[in-house]
């Protein structure tokens, strides 16, 4: 493979992990907070399971990946490497989300920049909802500057999933 190819496919990887934020935040507030709600309800309300009916869209959302890898590794290098972006975005998504924010697994990093507080912050004020409608911060990667000085009552928390 050329360098113009590789320069190529690194753009597409990093354009499509940029443009999933998009897909992500429209799917969050249309789909999931829509027509959707019966499996994404489960992540508003409190539980001691350890899966959620919200998994699922996980799984539906890895299709995309799982098929550009399939049929383009080898044949398609544009292909490819929207499918790896793709994936890093699902990496990503599941690292904050699932990880920092829900601590599904317990780790958490002690020394975290004034973004990733912000990113929290904004994950916990998208939840301070725990209905269809009237939720904000929809996105999962990207958290507007608004949300850096908005104070959160830990008994706003309470219930919380996770």
């Amino acid at each position: 493979m050329d360098w113009i190819t590789i320069t190529i496919c690194a753009f597409i990887t990093v354009g499509t992990f940029l443009f999933m934020e998009g897909v992500a935040w429209f799917t969050h507030k249309y789909i999931m907070h829509g027509f959707l709600w019966s499996w994404h309800r489960s992540h508003h309300k409190k539980h001691n399971h350890t899966l959620e009916r919200n998994d699922l869209f996980a799984l539906v959302f890895s299709i995309p990946s799982i098929l550009l890898l399939y049929f383009s590794l080898g044949i398609n290098p544009f292909l490819t490497a929207a499918g790896i972006g793709i994936f890093l975005y699902g990496l990503f998504y599941f690292i904050f989300h699932d990880v920092i924010v829900h601590q599904r697994i317990k780790w958490r990093p002690k020394k975290r920049s004034s973004y990733l507080n912000r990113m929290i912050k904004a994950h916990y004020i998208h939840h301070i909802v725990r209905t269809k409608d009237d939720a904000e911060a929809f996105g999962f990667l990207y958290a507007p500057k608004k949300f850096e000085k908005r104070d959160i009552k830990p008994s706003a928390l309470e219930g919380d999933t996770h």
